[in-house]
Formats: structure tokens, C-alpha cells, sequence
């Protein structure tokens, strides 16, 4: 292919003649003259053409081809500006000119047009059309086409953002990436939660987190991070869970307790939040979405003092529940609004019986945990906390809620070799942007979500 210049950069070769090449994105077709806009992964570019196409547009032949003479040729060929429906790939050969009328203040004239596909089939709705007004069931059925149209695809630019601004934090916090397995011989959390497969013959389990290995591998590294898919079998059907979505895994050592993992997550999410304002600007221009303000210290409540709270403005008798409901999460983030004036909110110490196994319980208050949640905009989106790091203390563990340590002796041998204090947390790529863009449903942003009734596309 000639040397393609995109369409964000057309405004520096203003009089030279450039090559782009994109998606027919729109046609517009007036009494003197013709539009395309085309699109690449940088925007849209205006190319003006006379209204009946010839002279200064090339004709393309079945082969795609372009006639030199820019002349109909014998086979019937037809102008791309007549004929050549919307999402079409094309080349575009043409003299780039100023106009403060085109997307970014320069457009193409005399153009070569050359087609690179066959003739696209329309869409299932207009994706030049700058409003949405499909449904999210026919967004998804045609999501390979659909997730073109610019506002659909900024939550995933947005999505791409967050993850390089969690890696970069943790790399310049002295973290090395890990990449673990997804096939597994035990339920990560003990829970019945999982997708059991058959493994050559015997069970096994897509991994509800990497939580096993990246405790392992704090006795190799003492920090490490993940990015990468986890699997809950959870008859979820609500607009916040998935049965496959993206984990931000991060374990560190030598902690004392989990106030020392929590600081670390606050510079987690706010390097994700420096990342999208880097990198993810149009994109929320365009969503219409706003960053938060990360503070210095997130602030802290603990859950049996929120619950309390909760049950003193709402008259509900909460203080013997072990969870948060999503109506006491978005309370709790509207009071820490008013409170502290942060969108952000930790809450600490959740009841033991509601944490994994391998939580490490408050030395103070054996019935709490050394967890954590962090809130943000009304719903949870990370959740870590201490975790147990003597061998004695897991099989206790085990043995108080039933379990068999058998299927564990895996993950359990490292404990026999010598474990700092250490803990960890976990941020749901999908819950976050989620947040970030104002998406009513986790799926606007998941790239093919897999749930209770979706296995395709």
C-alpha cells in the first residue's frame, strides 16, 4: 500500500497530495458536489468529489483496481460516491486543502478513489449517526460491526487506557507482570461458583482469579500484577455481573497489615485515572464522562460502623448482615461524597464469613476480616485485603469452613516454605469503566460479554 497518512494528521500535509485509507463512514450526496467521510482508528476525514463522481474520482474495477484515466471503464464500473455503500474500505489518493468546516480543518479534493474490500452490507443501524438508538441485545448480536460506531468504541479506548496506567503504576512501584494459568485443579475461592471442565479425563476449573499464583509468586518477586480474563459461574442476571471479565490482579509482601495494601490500590486507580486523561481524552470528551479526583488517601469506614450508619438514615436493621446490598453501596458513595467530597470510598473490616478462605481475620476483632472494598460512583469495583501466610493457619482455615485441604496441596506447599505478611487486591476492568463512562449496563463495555444467556458472537 502507498504510504498512508491518517485522518488526524491531515491538517500537516495542507497542499500535498496523501494517500488515506478507512471505512466509508458516511456518503452525502448534494446537487454540485459529493461527500465521503471516512473513517480510520484516528477519526474522520472529509473528501469532496463532484456529484456524479467522475473526472476527479477514480473508477474501481470487480478487482479493485483503479483505471488510470479516472474514466468508466468497459466492465461497467460505477463511482464510488454514486454507488459505493457505507462501510466499504477504501484508498484515497487526493490534494489535502484547509477548510474549518471539515473534521479537523483540512479536507481531501481531486480525489483517486481505489476500493480495498467488497461492498459492505449495510449495518444493522447507521453508524454515522451520532446518537445510539438500538437496543443493547442488537448492539451485541452484531457487535463485530456495531462496536465501530465511535461512541461504542470509545468505551473500549477507555478500557485499553485503564489497563496501561495500572501497569505503568505498579511497574514504577517496583512490580513485576505475571501471566498464570486459567485451567486450574481446585475452586480458587471454595466455592461451588466455577466452570468445571474435563480436563483429559479428569475435572478441572477455568480459574475464578490468578489468587493462588500471584501469592505464590510474592515468594518469588514480593510484588507481582496481572491482567487477564477470570471466570465465575454465578446465575448472575443483573447489569453489573459477567460470567467472564478482565481482573487487575495485584499481591505484595511484607506488609503489616491491609492498610498497607490499600495506598498501593489508591495508586493503582489513580494511575489509571492519569492514563485516561492521557491517552482516553477524546474519547470521554465524546462519552460525555468525567474523571474523578483520586485524593491523597482514599477515606476508610469500617463496614461495621457504615452498617450502622446505614441503618441510622434508613431505619433498615442492617447491623447483622455480612455483605453490602447495591442500594447500601450507592448510599455509602453519596455519603462519602458529602462527607469527605471523594467518589471514592474504602470499606474495611467486612465480616470474615463473607471472605475466602485464605483472608487473613482482624487480630483485634476475630469476627471481621482484614479486607477491603473500595466503592466508587455506587457500586464496588475492587475488593482485596490481608491475606493468611502461615501453613497452620490455612489448614485451620480450611478445616472451619468444611473444607478438604486435599484438592488444595498445591497452592498450600508454598506456606510450608516460608511466606512474608503479605496481601492483595483486585479491580474489575469492566465494573470501572463502566463507572467511568456512565454505562447504565457492564456489558456496553464488554467486548463480547459472556453471561447467563450470551455465548456469542
Amino acid at each position: 500500500m502507498i504510504s498512508r497518512v491518517l485522518s488526524a494528521e491531515l491538517p500537516k500535509h495542507i497542499g500535498e497530495r496523501v494517500t488515506i485509507a478507512g471505512w466509508l463512514h458516511r456518503r452525502r450526496d448534494l446537487k454540485s458536489v459529493s461527500f465521503l467521510v471516512i473513517r480510520d482508528r484516528s477519526g474522520l476525514a472529509q473528501v469532496v468529489l463532484p456529484a456524479n463522481g467522475k473526472g476527479t474520482a477514480a473508477e474501481t474495477s470487480p478487482t479493485g483496481q483503479t483505471s488510470p484515466t479516472g474514466e468508466a471503464s468497459p466492465t461497467g464500473d460505477t463511482s464510488p460516491a454514486a454507488q459505493t455503500p457505507e462501510e466499504t474500505v477504501l484508498q484515497i489518493e487526493g490534494l489535502v486543502v484547509a477548510n474549518a468546516h471539515a473534521p479537523g480543518g483540512a479536507e481531501l479534493t481531486e480525489p483517486i478513489a481505489t476500493q480495498l474490500s467488497g461492498q459492505a452490507e449495510p449495518p444493522p443501524f447507521d453508524l454515522y449517526r451520532p446518537a445510539l438508538t438500538a437496543t443493547l441485545p442488537t448492539i451485541l448480536d452484531h457487535a463485530p460491526t456495531t462496536l465501530r460506531h465511535p461512541l461504542l468504541r470509545s468505551g473500549f479506548e477507555i478500557a485499553a487506557a485503564s489497563a496501561a496506567g495500572f501497569r505503568a503504576a505498579l511497574d514504577a512501584a517496583g512490580f513485576t507482570e505475571i501471566f498464570t494459568p486459567k485451567i486450574v485443579e481446585s475452586a480458587t475461592e471454595g466455592g461451588a461458583n466455577v466452570f468445571q471442565i474435563d480436563y483429559f479425563g479428569r475435572p478441572a476449573y477455568l480459574a475464578q482469579s490468578p489468587q493462588f499464583y500471584k501469592q505464590a509468586m510474592v515468594g518469588v518477586f514480593e510484588r507481582v500484577y496481572e491482567v487477564g480474563p477470570v471466570f465465575r459461574a454465578e446465575p448472575h442476571d443483573t447489569g453489573r455481573h459477567l460470567a467472564q471479565y478482565t481482573s487487575l490482579d495485584a499481591e505484595l509482601g511484607f506488609v503489616t497489615d491491609h492498610f498497607d495494601v490499600m495506598p498501593v490500590c489508591r495508586d493503582a486507580v489513580a494511575g489509571m485515572v492519569d492514563s485516561v486523561r492521557e491517552r482516553g481524552r477524546p474519547a470521554m470528551q465524546l462519552l460525555g464522562a468525567t474523571l474523578p479526583t483520586v485524593p491523597a488517601e482514599i477515606p476508610h469506614i469500617h463496614f461495621a460502623a457504615a452498617m450502622e450508619l446505614i441503618s441510622a438514615a434508613t431505619g433498615e436493621d442492617v447491623t447483622g448482615e455480612d455483605d453490602l446490598a447495591p442500594a447500601h453501596e450507592r448510599w455509602l458513595c453519596e455519603w462519602a461524597e458529602r462527607e469527605h467530597g471523594s467518589e471514592l470510598l474504602f470499606v474495611t473490616g467486612y465480616p470474615l464469613a463473607s471472605k475466602p478462605f485464605y483472608t487473613h481475620p482482624d487480630p483485634a476483632r476475630p469476627r471481621y476480616s482484614n479486607g477491603f472494598d473500595l466503592l466508587f460512583r455506587g457500586t464496588e469495583i475492587v475488593t482485596g485485603g490481608q491475606r493468611l501466610h502461615r501453613h497452620e493457619d490455612y489448614l485451620a482455615a480450611l478445616a472451619a469452613r468444611g473444607l478438604d485441604p486435599a484438592p488444595f496441596a498445591g497452592y498450600l506447599q508454598v506456606f510450608s516454605h516460608g511466606m512474608p505478611p503479605h496481601g492483595g487486591f483486585a479491580i474489575g476492568l469492566e465494573r470501572w469503566t463502566a463507572r467511568l463512562t456512565g454505562a447504565a449496563n457492564v456489558r456496553q463495555v464488554t467486548l463480547f460479554p459472556r453471561d447467563l444467556h450470551r455465548l456469542s458472537p
